[in-house]
Protein backbone atom coordinates (compact mmCIF):
# COMPACT_ATOMS: atom_id res chain seq x y z
CA UNK A 1 0.00 0.00 0.00
CA UNK A 2 1.21 3.49 -0.82
CA UNK A 3 -0.18 7.01 -0.59
CA UNK A 4 -0.92 7.13 -4.29
CA UNK A 5 -3.23 4.14 -3.90
CA UNK A 6 -5.00 5.86 -1.00
CA UNK A 7 -5.62 8.97 -3.12
CA UNK A 8 -6.89 6.81 -5.99
CA UNK A 9 -9.21 4.94 -3.64
CA UNK A 10 -10.68 8.14 -2.15
CA UNK A 11 -11.29 9.56 -5.65
CA UNK A 12 -13.21 6.44 -6.71
CA UNK A 13 -15.08 6.26 -3.39
CA UNK A 14 -16.22 9.89 -3.70
CA UNK A 15 -17.31 9.65 -7.34
CA UNK A 16 -18.36 5.98 -7.40
CA UNK A 17 -17.26 6.05 -11.01
CA UNK A 18 -13.88 4.91 -12.32
CA UNK A 19 -14.01 7.16 -15.39
CA UNK A 20 -14.80 10.35 -13.46
CA UNK A 21 -12.24 9.45 -10.79
CA UNK A 22 -9.57 8.96 -13.46
CA UNK A 23 -10.46 12.34 -14.97
CA UNK A 24 -10.17 14.03 -11.54
CA UNK A 25 -6.79 12.42 -10.98
CA UNK A 26 -5.49 13.26 -14.45
CA UNK A 27 -4.83 9.64 -15.44
CA UNK A 28 -6.45 7.04 -17.64
CA UNK A 29 -8.84 4.44 -16.31
CA UNK A 30 -6.76 1.23 -16.75
CA UNK A 31 -3.94 2.18 -14.35
CA UNK A 32 -6.53 3.43 -11.86
CA UNK A 33 -8.34 0.09 -11.90
CA UNK A 34 -4.99 -1.70 -11.60
CA UNK A 35 -3.97 0.29 -8.51
CA UNK A 36 -7.34 -0.26 -6.82
CA UNK A 37 -6.99 -4.02 -7.35
CA UNK A 38 -3.45 -3.87 -5.95
CA UNK A 39 -4.72 -1.96 -2.89
CA UNK A 40 -7.46 -4.52 -2.28
CA UNK A 41 -4.90 -7.30 -2.61
CA UNK A 42 -2.54 -5.70 -0.08
CA UNK A 43 -5.40 -5.16 2.40
CA UNK A 44 -6.94 -8.55 1.81
CA UNK A 45 -10.44 -7.15 1.48
CA UNK A 46 -12.72 -6.10 -1.35
CA UNK A 47 -13.39 -2.33 -1.18
CA UNK A 48 -15.83 -1.96 -4.07
CA UNK A 49 -18.62 -3.98 -5.58
CA UNK A 50 -18.40 -3.42 -9.32
CA UNK A 51 -20.93 -4.14 -12.03
CA UNK A 52 -21.20 -2.90 -15.59
CA UNK A 53 -23.69 -0.27 -14.44
CA UNK A 54 -22.57 0.86 -10.98
CA UNK A 55 -19.80 0.96 -8.39
CA UNK A 56 -20.59 0.63 -4.67
CA UNK A 57 -18.47 0.66 -1.53
CA UNK A 58 -18.42 -2.53 0.46
CA UNK A 59 -18.73 -2.41 4.26
CA UNK A 60 -14.94 -2.69 4.44
CA UNK A 61 -14.66 0.09 1.86
CA UNK A 62 -16.89 2.46 3.81
CA UNK A 63 -14.86 1.90 6.97
CA UNK A 64 -11.59 2.25 5.09
CA UNK A 65 -12.71 5.51 3.47
CA UNK A 66 -12.90 7.37 6.79
CA UNK A 67 -9.43 6.23 7.80
CA UNK A 68 -7.96 6.99 4.36
CA UNK A 69 -9.35 10.51 4.40
CA UNK A 70 -7.88 11.11 7.86
CA UNK A 71 -4.44 9.82 6.81
CA UNK A 72 -4.41 12.03 3.70
CA UNK A 73 -5.63 15.08 5.63
CA UNK A 74 -2.85 14.64 8.20
CA UNK A 75 -0.29 14.21 5.45
CA UNK A 76 -1.46 17.35 3.65
CA UNK A 77 -1.40 19.30 6.92
CA UNK A 78 2.11 18.06 7.71
CA UNK A 79 3.32 19.01 4.23
CA UNK A 80 1.77 22.47 4.50
CA UNK A 81 3.31 23.00 7.94
CA UNK A 82 6.73 21.99 6.63
CA UNK A 83 6.37 24.33 3.65
CA UNK A 84 5.27 27.22 5.89
CA UNK A 85 8.20 26.59 8.22
CA UNK A 86 10.59 26.58 5.27
CA UNK A 87 9.13 29.89 4.03
CA UNK A 88 9.43 31.40 7.51
CA UNK A 89 5.66 31.70 7.94
CA UNK A 90 5.69 30.00 11.35
CA UNK A 91 8.09 29.93 14.28
CA UNK A 92 9.50 32.57 16.60
CA UNK A 93 11.58 35.68 16.09
CA UNK A 94 13.28 37.28 19.09
CA UNK A 95 14.10 40.94 18.48
CA UNK A 96 16.09 43.27 20.69
CA UNK A 97 16.02 47.01 20.25
CA UNK A 98 17.45 50.14 21.81
CA UNK A 99 15.21 52.76 23.35
CA UNK A 100 15.28 54.92 20.21
CA UNK A 101 14.65 52.11 17.72
CA UNK A 102 10.84 52.42 17.69
CA UNK A 103 11.31 55.94 16.29
CA UNK A 104 13.31 54.56 13.33
CA UNK A 105 10.93 54.60 10.34
CA UNK A 106 12.41 51.55 8.57
CA UNK A 107 12.20 49.47 11.74
CA UNK A 108 8.59 50.36 12.51
CA UNK A 109 7.51 49.85 8.87
CA UNK A 110 9.27 46.48 8.72
CA UNK A 111 7.61 45.30 11.92
CA UNK A 112 4.21 46.29 10.58
CA UNK A 113 4.79 44.60 7.22
CA UNK A 114 6.20 41.46 8.87
CA UNK A 115 3.20 41.07 11.16
CA UNK A 116 0.90 41.38 8.16
CA UNK A 117 2.79 38.90 5.98
CA UNK A 118 3.85 36.40 8.68
CA UNK A 119 1.00 36.19 11.21
CA UNK A 120 2.10 32.69 12.22
CA UNK A 121 5.47 33.89 13.57
CA UNK A 122 5.50 34.82 17.25
CA UNK A 123 7.43 38.07 17.74
CA UNK A 124 9.18 38.51 21.10
CA UNK A 125 10.45 42.09 21.45
CA UNK A 126 12.79 43.19 24.22
CA UNK A 127 14.13 46.68 24.90
CA UNK A 128 17.83 46.19 25.59
CA UNK A 129 21.03 48.19 25.60
CA UNK A 130 23.37 47.84 22.65
CA UNK A 131 25.95 45.73 24.46
CA UNK A 132 23.24 43.54 26.02
CA UNK A 133 21.93 42.81 22.54
CA UNK A 134 25.39 41.91 21.24
CA UNK A 135 25.86 39.45 24.11
CA UNK A 136 22.39 37.98 23.55
CA UNK A 137 23.05 37.51 19.83
CA UNK A 138 26.37 35.78 20.53
CA UNK A 139 24.66 33.50 23.07
CA UNK A 140 21.75 32.87 20.64
CA UNK A 141 19.17 34.38 22.99
CA UNK A 142 18.21 36.86 20.25
CA UNK A 143 17.74 36.39 16.52
CA UNK A 144 18.12 40.04 15.57
CA UNK A 145 18.99 43.32 17.27
CA UNK A 146 18.55 47.01 16.49
CA UNK A 147 21.43 48.99 17.95
CA UNK A 148 23.52 52.11 17.72
CA UNK A 149 26.97 51.52 16.14
CA UNK A 150 29.37 49.41 18.18
CA UNK A 151 32.27 47.03 17.63
CA UNK A 152 30.78 43.76 16.37
CA UNK A 153 32.49 40.42 17.06
CA UNK A 154 32.22 37.57 14.59
CA UNK A 155 29.88 36.22 13.36
CA UNK A 156 27.64 39.28 13.68
CA UNK A 157 26.68 41.26 10.59
CA UNK A 158 24.86 44.57 10.29
CA UNK A 159 22.64 46.52 7.93
CA UNK A 160 22.48 50.28 8.37
CA UNK A 161 18.84 51.27 8.78
CA UNK A 162 19.40 55.01 8.88
CA UNK A 163 21.90 57.77 9.60
CA UNK A 164 20.82 61.01 11.20
CA UNK A 165 22.38 64.23 12.53
CA UNK A 166 23.03 64.74 16.21
CA UNK A 167 21.36 67.60 18.04
CA UNK A 168 22.04 69.35 21.32
CA UNK A 169 19.20 69.99 23.75
CA UNK A 170 19.45 73.35 25.53
CA UNK A 171 17.44 75.20 28.11
CA UNK A 172 15.53 78.03 26.43
CA UNK A 173 17.53 80.51 28.54
CA UNK A 174 20.87 79.28 27.19
CA UNK A 175 22.74 81.97 25.20
CA UNK A 176 22.87 79.65 22.16
CA UNK A 177 19.30 78.41 22.37
CA UNK A 178 18.12 80.71 19.62
CA UNK A 179 19.92 81.09 16.33
CA UNK A 180 19.92 80.14 12.66
CA UNK A 181 21.59 77.03 11.29
CA UNK A 182 23.77 74.38 12.95
CA UNK A 183 25.97 75.26 15.92
CA UNK A 184 29.51 74.10 16.64
CA UNK A 185 29.95 71.76 19.60
CA UNK A 186 33.05 73.65 20.70
CA UNK A 187 30.76 76.50 21.76
CA UNK A 188 29.58 74.32 24.65
CA UNK A 189 32.98 73.51 26.11
CA UNK A 190 32.10 75.36 29.32
CA UNK A 191 28.71 73.73 29.86
CA UNK A 192 27.70 70.85 32.07
CA UNK A 193 26.49 67.79 30.17
CA UNK A 194 23.74 65.26 30.74
CA UNK A 195 24.93 62.02 29.13
CA UNK A 196 23.84 58.47 28.51
CA UNK A 197 25.55 56.02 30.91
CA UNK A 198 28.70 54.22 29.80
CA UNK A 199 26.73 51.01 29.18
CA UNK A 200 24.97 52.68 26.22
CA UNK A 201 26.92 52.99 22.97
CA UNK A 202 26.02 56.65 22.49
CA UNK A 203 28.11 57.56 25.55
CA UNK A 204 31.35 56.79 23.72
CA UNK A 205 30.21 58.65 20.62
CA UNK A 206 29.26 61.79 22.56
CA UNK A 207 32.54 61.79 24.48
CA UNK A 208 34.48 61.30 21.23
CA UNK A 209 32.60 64.18 19.62
CA UNK A 210 33.46 66.48 22.51
CA UNK A 211 37.10 65.52 22.42
CA UNK A 212 37.12 66.09 18.68
CA UNK A 213 35.79 69.57 19.40
CA UNK A 214 38.73 70.20 21.72
CA UNK A 215 37.36 69.51 25.22
CA UNK A 216 36.35 66.75 27.63
CA UNK A 217 32.68 66.98 28.61
CA UNK A 218 31.95 67.93 32.22
CA UNK A 219 29.32 65.34 33.14
CA UNK A 220 26.74 66.60 35.60
CA UNK A 221 24.23 63.75 35.32
CA UNK A 222 23.73 60.47 33.51
CA UNK A 223 20.36 59.16 32.32
CA UNK A 224 19.54 56.08 30.27
CA UNK A 225 16.35 57.47 28.74
CA UNK A 226 16.46 60.38 26.32
CA UNK A 227 13.21 61.68 27.81
CA UNK A 228 14.89 61.83 31.23
CA UNK A 229 17.84 63.72 29.76
CA UNK A 230 15.50 66.27 28.21
CA UNK A 231 13.70 66.67 31.55
CA UNK A 232 17.05 67.28 33.25
CA UNK A 233 17.95 69.87 30.63
CA UNK A 234 14.63 71.59 31.35
CA UNK A 235 15.56 71.55 35.05
CA UNK A 236 18.84 73.33 34.34
CA UNK A 237 21.30 70.46 34.85
CA UNK A 238 23.15 71.13 31.59
CA UNK A 239 22.98 70.36 27.87
CA UNK A 240 22.48 66.96 26.23
CA UNK A 241 23.61 65.53 22.89
CA UNK A 242 21.33 62.99 21.25
CA UNK A 243 20.20 61.70 17.83
CA UNK A 244 17.86 64.01 15.92
CA UNK A 245 14.96 61.54 16.23
CA UNK A 246 14.76 62.42 19.90
CA UNK A 247 13.52 65.89 18.99
CA UNK A 248 10.10 64.29 19.06
CA UNK A 249 10.37 64.63 22.83
CA UNK A 250 8.93 68.09 23.37
CA UNK A 251 9.36 69.56 26.85
CA UNK A 252 8.68 73.14 27.89
CA UNK A 253 11.79 75.35 28.07
CA UNK A 254 13.90 72.95 25.96
CA UNK A 255 15.26 73.91 22.53
CA UNK A 256 17.12 71.68 20.06
CA UNK A 257 19.96 72.84 17.81
CA UNK A 258 21.61 70.73 15.10
CA UNK A 259 25.36 70.25 15.54
CA UNK A 260 27.60 71.44 12.72
CA UNK A 261 30.52 69.13 13.53
CA UNK A 262 31.44 66.78 10.66
CA UNK A 263 31.15 63.56 12.70
CA UNK A 264 28.01 64.60 14.56
CA UNK A 265 25.86 61.92 12.98
CA UNK A 266 24.48 58.71 14.44
CA UNK A 267 23.41 55.51 12.74
CA UNK A 268 21.01 52.72 13.62
CA UNK A 269 22.01 49.17 12.70
CA UNK A 270 20.12 45.93 12.27
CA UNK A 271 22.41 43.18 13.63
CA UNK A 272 22.14 39.40 13.32
CA UNK A 273 24.29 36.28 13.26
CA UNK A 274 25.47 35.34 9.78
CA UNK A 275 25.75 31.67 10.76
CA UNK A 276 22.33 31.20 12.39
CA UNK A 277 19.70 32.49 9.99
CA UNK A 278 16.37 30.83 10.65
CA UNK A 279 13.62 31.07 8.04
CA UNK A 280 11.72 33.75 10.04
CA UNK A 281 14.95 35.78 10.34
CA UNK A 282 15.69 35.47 6.62
CA UNK A 283 12.20 36.72 5.83
CA UNK A 284 12.61 39.65 8.25
CA UNK A 285 15.98 40.66 6.76
CA UNK A 286 14.50 40.48 3.24
CA UNK A 287 11.69 42.82 4.33
CA UNK A 288 14.22 45.24 5.84
CA UNK A 289 16.17 45.33 2.58
CA UNK A 290 12.95 45.87 0.63
CA UNK A 291 11.94 48.77 2.91
CA UNK A 292 15.39 50.34 2.53
CA UNK A 293 15.23 50.01 -1.25
CA UNK A 294 11.75 51.55 -1.27
CA UNK A 295 12.94 54.49 0.83
CA UNK A 296 16.10 55.10 -1.25
CA UNK A 297 16.06 58.30 -3.34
Amino acid sequence: MDLRQLRYFVAVAETLHFGRAAERLGITQPPLSQQIRALEASIGARLFNRTNRRVELTDAGRLFLGDAREVLARLDAAAEQAARTHRGDVGELKIGFTVSAPFTPVFSRTLYAYRQSHPGVALALSEMRTFEQIDALIERRLHVGVIRPAALPEPLECIELMREPMVIALHADHPLAHGDGPVSLSAFAGDDFVLFPRSIGLYDQVVALCRGAGFAPRIAQEAREASTQVALVAAGFGVAIMPALQQRIQVEHVVYRTLADENARSAVWLVYRSDAQTAPLRAFVELVRAELARAAP
